[in-house]
């Protein structure tokens, strides 16, 4: 269920400044601006669109894809909204009535994987769609359609024996939303001007099933729909309701860009930049955890801490904790530009939450063990919070620092 990318050199620095459509032109001062769209999106924490299925901590919004330069749209519900990750990946199947346009180069069509630190991997062909949600458009934007091949199989330099999770059932959604601190999701470590070898994000393959490992133009790699808007596309805030207890579910806000709008400004946020991978430091528990990251994609807290008792892995709740009862803990976040917050968080038993409660969506104590160096600042830090997310490359309000960073 956690959905942060694997741990690697993907996360590039890089301004899409010249790559945009519809940003530039001149103003006259006789002409007023046109007013502000509506950038307000709503999300919510409600199980998912799984019949059946609960998906804990899932924060969940809509997005409607359309067929470029055209009004043949649908709406897709279910789309997990991942600070963690940077693109819209949504299921074919979800889309059945759009054909939208596959990128190629030659005769070979890109295929993009994203493989994630949980040991899944997401397959399928890079197109062209609009994007739009609230009163925003990001038009001519490369999505990843999230499908198995036909006629031939995942290329192992993708799969790598991990986790197939290219079906509803699997992924407990109808999509990803990656509103991650980055414009692309490889960025010059896949783009040809670099050469050598290219690492195995996308693959261009023939119809006959031959895939290799491509470097793929900035231009079709896999954005960032936020940065594609013409306006509002430096960022965005996820606003998420108080929970002192498991719910039902949880209701929140996506409002895009930062200190574009009056709706929209920083306020007394602290920001916390990053870096070069897109990370902070997390002190806790006598550590120094140089690789911590806040990852809205990510179902509860994830970290490191062999005192805290693991469910058991025939429960109902393998991969969380089970402490004998709740735990009241304290951590320590600090940027690269030395900024610094302490977060007091609870940690409950997961498999008492799960049994007391097994209509609720929303745990804002859950959480599990994690990976070395690393704390995940799952969906439970947001609940209560207003957290922001400055893409790389794009301008942030006068007097910040340059982005990437996180605030709040």
């Amino acid at each position: 269920m956690r959905k942060q990318p694997s741990v690697g050199a993907l996360l590039i620095s890089l301004s899409l400044a010249g790559l945009l459509v519809g940003c530039g032109g001149s103003s006259s001062t006789s002409t007023p601006p046109p007013p502000p769209v509506s950038n307000v999106q709503t999300i919510a924490v409600d199980g998912g669109p799984v019949p059946g299925q609960i998906y804990p901590d899932g924060a969940f919004t809509s997005v409607t894809v359309c067929e470029p330069g055209t009004t043949t749209c649908q709406t897709v519900n279910g789309i997990l909204v991942d600070t963690g990750s940077v693109g819209l990946r949504v299921l074919a199947s979800a889309i059945p009535g759009l054909s939208l346009p596959k990128l190629t180069s030659g005769s070979d069509t890109f295929y993009d994987c994203v493989s994630f630190i949980d040991g899944s991997f997401l397959w399928g062909p890079v197109a062209e769609a609009d994007v739009k949600m609230a009163g925003e458009v990001a038009s001519a934007s490369p999505v990843h359609l999230i499908e198995d091949p036909t006629g031939f199989a995942v290329p192992t330099g993708c799969s790598n024996g991990g986790v197939d999770e290219d079906s509803q059932a699997a992924l407990g959604a109808n999509g990803i939303l990656g509103v991650g601190p980055e414009p692309l999701d490889c960025g010059l470590a896949c783009d040809p001007s670099i050469g050598g070898t290219p690492p195995p994000v996308y693959f261009g393959c023939l119809s006959t099933g031959s895939c290799l490992t491509a470097f793929v133009p900035i231009g079709q790699q896999v954005v960032n729909p936020i940065v594609l808007f013409p306006a509002d596309n430096n960022g965005v805030i996820l606003k998420m309701q108080a929970l002192s207890s498991p719910a039902a579910t949880a209701t929140g806000s996506m409002i895009f860009g930062i200190g574009t709008q009056s709706n929209n400004q920083l306020g007394s946020a602290t920001v916390f930049t990053l870096d070069n991978f897109d990370n902070f430091t997390t002190k806790f528990n006598s550590q120094t955890l140089t690789s911590s990251f806040i990852d809205s994609g990510s179902n509860g807290f994830f970290f490191d801490d062999s005192a805290i008792p693991q469910c058991p892995v025939s429960s109902i709740a393998p991969g969380f904790f089970c402490p004998a009862s709740t735990a009241n803990l304290s951590a320590q976040n600090l940027g690269t530009n030395s900024a610094q917050n302490t977060v007091n968080f609870s940690l409950g038993n997961a498999v008492d939450m799960f049994q007391s409660n097994p209509g609720d969506t929303a745990f804002p104590t859950l959480g599990g063990p994690g990976f070395t160096g690393s704390f995940d600042w799952g969906l439970p830090f947001f609940y209560g919070r207003n957290v922001f997310v400055a893409i790389d490359g794009q301008t942030v309000p006068s007097g910040k620092p340059a982005a990437p960073w996180w605030a709040y």
